[in-house]
């Protein structure tokens, strides 16, 4: 049995930001577990079940991993892009308007039978799985990311300074989803000390 990996540690680039000052970095194409969905996190139904799916499948497929190829690896944590159609509904933190894709990083050497297989497992806890549910494929490449400390909330002042000042002054561009990464359990850990990695590809204007 080989030792197991911990991409949190592996990949510090992508995973282990400061929290002082944006940094650019470049983000390779990875593969993730990834439902879609919309509404209020806090309260839509459908964002508690694509949670469930996310974790029963990304924990189910980690096994079928170790059993298959006896290579374990820690799960990653979970992510989220989100948008909507009007953008200033995240100013006014207006939730209900929110798109979002939930996801959790899977390693390359988790293939697709191994997944489908995953999913099978899951679906005798679950029931019937989102239409959503899918192993794909995602790449941003060029991006400028941020350790944010702190409330969901309160990431507004970060966002607006990296969108009216950072990326003005490096002639840089949005050209993909809002990305954060959840390295804190908001079950178990106090607002203030949420640690969220706030991410958004970019491009040279």
């Amino acid at each position: 049995m080989s030792d197991k990996i911990d991409f949190r540690k592996s990949l510090k680039t992508l995973y282990q930001p400061s929290a002082k000052a944006f940094e650019l970095i470049e983000v390779p194409a990875m593969q993730f577990v990834m439902v879609d969905g919309a509404g209020n996190p806090n309260t839509a139904e459908a964002y508690k079940h694509a949670l469930e799916w996310l974790y029963a499948t990304s924990y189910a497929l980690k096994f079928a991993v170790r059993h298959a190829t006896g290579q374990d690896y820690v799960v990653p944590p979970l992510e989220g892009l989100w948008w909507s159609e009007d953008m200033e509904s995240f100013i006014r933190r207006d939730k209900d308007r929110w798109r979002w894709t939930m996801m959790i990083m899977a390693p390359d050497f988790a293939s697709s039978a191994l997944y489908e297989a995953a999913v099978e497992k899951a679906r005798g806890k679950l029931g019937e799985s989102p239409a959503s549910l899918r192993l794909e494929r995602y790449e941003e490449g060029l991006s400028v990311q941020i350790l944010h400390i702190g409330s969901y909330d309160d990431e507004g002042p970060t966002l607006a300074r990296l969108h009216d000042e950072f990326m003005p002054q490096n002639g840089l561009v949005a050209t993909g989803h809002h990305h954060e990464i959840y390295l804190s359990d908001a079950r178990k850990t106090a607002p203030e000390k949420l640690k969220t990695i706030l991410r958004q590809p970019v491009a040279h204007a």
